[in-house]
C-alpha cells in the first residue's frame, strides 16, 4: 500500500509540474526567437517550480518501483497522470470536457483498476 502511495504523489507531481510548464509557456508566449524564450525560461518561477516537481516525481516514481512491478506502476503513472492533468487543465485553464472525453477518462479508471488487480 505504501508503494502505491508514493506512486499516488509521484503521478500528482508530474501532473503538477506539466501544469506549471504550461502555466510559464502562456506567460511567455509572446516572446520571439529561441534565445528570448530561453533566457525568458531561466527567470520564470514556474519552470522551476516545474523542474523541481519534475525531479520529485522522477525519485518517488523510481522509489515506487523498488516495490511495484513496472507493468502496474508505469500504467497508473501514465494514465491516472492523464486524468490529473486533464482535471488541472478544465479547472485552471478553462480547456474544455466533452462527453467523449469523460467516457475517455472512465474507460482509463477502468483499465486501471484492470491492471492493478
Amino acid at each position: 500500500m505504501e508503494s502505491f502511495l508514493i506512486l499516488l504523489t509521484a503521478l500528482t507531481a508530474n501532473a503538477l509540474a506539466n501544469v506549471f510548464v504550461k502555466m510559464a509557456a502562456v506567460l511567455l508566449a509572446k516572446t520571439e526567437g529561441i534565445v528570448s524564450f530561453l533566457l525568458g525560461s531561466m527567470k520564470n518561477l514556474y519552470i522551476w517550480l516545474a523542474l523541481v516537481c519534475f525531479a520529485v516525481a522522477f525519485v518517488l516514481y523510481a522509489v515506487s518501483l523498488t516495490k511495484l512491478k513496472l507493468s502496474v506502476a508505469y500504467p497508473i503513472m501514465t494514465s491516472a497522470g492523464f486524468l490529473l492533468v486533464s482535471l488541472f487543465s478544465h479547472f485552471l485553464f478553462k480547456e474544455s470536457v466533452t462527453v467523449t472525453k469523460i467516457i475517455g477518462m472512465v474507460v482509463i479508471v477502468a483499465g486501471i483498476w484492470l491492471v492493478s488487480i
